[in-house]
């Protein structure tokens, strides 16, 4: 059987799928035509309130970044969720 150029590999993913030139046309085709956001899964974090959630980034020092970590550890958060109640209980 004699391969065609649509058969010829172009590409191979991290898991070691083969892409094909007929591949890459049928998925850039189906790019030009748009994707229905409702239905694949989305990127990102999910929001925490309706809507997007805003990103705060500000630096630290490490050693107050080691104290948040254990404590946030002792409480069973996460850094966020610790650094989030804690501007919560400060701008009340």
């Amino acid at each position: 059987m004699k391969k065609t150029d649509e058969d010829r590999v172009i590409a191979v993913t991290k898991s070691g799928t083969k892409i094909t030139e007929k591949i890459a046309d049928e998925l850039a085709a189906e790019a030009e035509g748009g994707y229905d956001r409702s239905l694949g899964r989305r990127r990102g974090r999910p929001s925490l309130d309706r809507g997007v959630s805003p990103r705060v980034t500000f630096r630290i020092t490490g050693e107050l970044q080691e104290r948040a970590r254990e404590r946030a550890e002792r409480e069973g958060k996460s850094l966020s969720e610790l650094a989030r109640d804690a501007l919560a209980d400060y701008v009340k």
